[in-house]
């Protein structure tokens, strides 16, 4: 079946929107439409979390409940999910929500405007763990800005949570399953004015879809092309959103590689990759917030192909490949060579990323890291990873990838060549680091200047150095 309407659950109803505008954010449909002005815009690009809302969606007869930037997510998004907003949280006798009475009983709220978002990053938490260690706090609270308050009365109104009970939506649980079952998603098609929307329930719905149109914007998570809308002023005019799909949403793994399909979510797969290699969890959780990874994926990393792409340095070292399909065919490239120049690629019109694929190095070495201003949630300067194995002391099949370095996410090929085959030594590394001089000639801009950007590089591939000398590693944790 195809439908032009979307339908979803807010206030414990079924919400229609016919023929919606598919460039109108959830903030400004929230806001404008619904007339709920809790939410709260600060950067409109999800860097700030003064947006957040929470979305449920069905999941093995249970809600799985998921704080999004609801100021760079489309009100198609909504399609078979329930929307949550600050206001949605208090009593109907008008008390509040524990996690809104432990905001005021802490004093975690000063000028307000940044408060409702914290409110409904830290309602996340509490409807989906159990545990309120202070590392979960900050990692769900990583999304929001605060510039007047500080976070410690925050952290310990969060703190205070475990000693609280159960609320209204875990009364309301089994109608709202009730409700999301009766709106089971179908195809959407929608034409508003002179723009397109596909929303495809299937890989076979995608193609006829291809097969019959081009010139298409992918949508998937949206968390980079949505700025297109939301910072420069300008309309998506024909979409695809890939979301949808649920058969390209999985994880899998043989004796030879993981593969990830497109739609898989990055919270998802982070937890996954770090049975297998701990530093590419380490950075994705530095990716971005709770808020961003709970809808960006792998495969949308990849197609964005931006230079400074956290995840790309990590997949380009790992020597991933990446699964292209179209109508009528299905291509394995090596992503290596899926990268052309700035922002381009070698994806065509009627090709649709499907799947990555992460090959598994049982003997090597794998160390990554991200320069940023900030820890939390902040674009790279320089993003650096290496794998590697030691053989008598001497480095083998040895692959390095750095990001920010570049135009677009690169092997540092020459640097390769001088390491591989040689001894395991100080010396060694010394005159690696002046062969990535032969590698990239960084730019300068707002992050970093091109002398830094190549000193950070070489220091880099010391520091990897140092940190398997100091722990004698020599094989994964696998």
């Amino acid at each position: 079946m195809t439908s032009n309407t979307i339908r979803f659950i807010f206030e414990n109803k079924i919400q229609e929107i016919h023929n919606p505008e598919p460039n109108e954010t959830i903030l400004n449909y929230i806001r404008l439409k619904l007339k709920k002005t809790g939410t709260k815009e600060g950067c409109a690009e999800g860097g700030c979390g003064a947006c957040t809302v929470v979305i449920g969606e069905l999941k093995s007869n249970d809600i799985v409940y998921k704080a999004i930037n609801s100021c760079i997510t489309f009100t198609t998004f909504l399609e078979g999910k329930q929307l949550l907003v600050v206001e949605d949280l208090k009593f109907k006798n008008g008390s509040l929500h524990p996690v809104q009475s432990a905001m005021v009983n802490y004093h975690g709220s000063q000028c307000g405007y940044c408060t409702p978002g914290f409110v409904m990053s830290l309602f996340s938490l509490y409807k989906n763990n159990i545990s309120y260690d202070k590392k979960i706090i900050e990692e769900a609270i990583s999304g929001n800005l605060c510039r007047c308050t500080g976070y410690r009365p925050i952290i310990d109104a969060a703190k205070s949570l475990k000693n609280t009970g159960p609320d209204q939506f875990k009364k309301d649980k089994k109608k709202i399953i009730t409700l999301l079952k009766k709106i089971r998603p179908e195809n959407l098609l929608i034409y508003n004015k002179d723009k397109k929307y596909f929303a495809p329930r299937t890989v076979n719905e995608l193609k006829k879809i291809l097969k019959k149109n081009s010139n298409f914007d992918f949508l998937s998570g949206g968390t980079d092309i949505s700025l297109i809308v939301t910072k420069q002023k300008k309309d998506l005019k024909n979409i695809i959103y890939l979301n949808s799909i649920n058969e390209l949403n999985y994880i899998k793994k043989n004796n030879k590689y993981i593969e990830v399909g497109a739609t898989t979510p990055l919270i998802k797969f982070e937890k996954f990759i770090k049975r297998y290699y701990s530093d590419f969890n380490t950075i994705l959780k530095r990716y971005g917030s709770v808020q961003i990874r709970n809808v960006a994926t792998i495969a949308g990393n990849i197609a964005t192909a931006s230079p400074i792409g956290d995840s790309l340095p990590l997949l380009l070292s790992l020597d991933a490949t990446i699964v292209l399909e179209s109508f009528n065919k299905k291509t394995i490239l090596p992503l290596k060579n899926f990268f052309v120049s700035y922002r381009k690629t070698k994806l065509k019109k009627d090709q649709f990323i499907s799947a990555v694929r992460i090959p598994i190095f049982k003997k090597n070495i794998f160390k990554a890291y991200k320069i940023s201003k900030r820890i939390d949630d902040d674009i790279s300067s320089v993003c650096a990873s290496f794998n590697l194995s030691i053989e008598n002391k001497k480095i083998k099949n040895i692959k390095i990838a750095y990001g920010g370095m570049a135009a677009i996410p690169k092997r540092a090929i020459n640097c390769e060549k001088m390491l591989l085959n040689s001894n395991f030594s100080e010396n060694t590394i010394f005159k690696a680091q002046k062969s990535l001089e032969k590698d990239f000639q960084p730019i300068d801009d707002m992050r970093a200047s091109k002398d830094y950007r190549m000193e950070i590089a070489k220091n880099l591939l010391m520091k990897c150095f140092t940190e398997i000398k100091k722990k004698k590693l020599i094989r994964l944790n696998y």
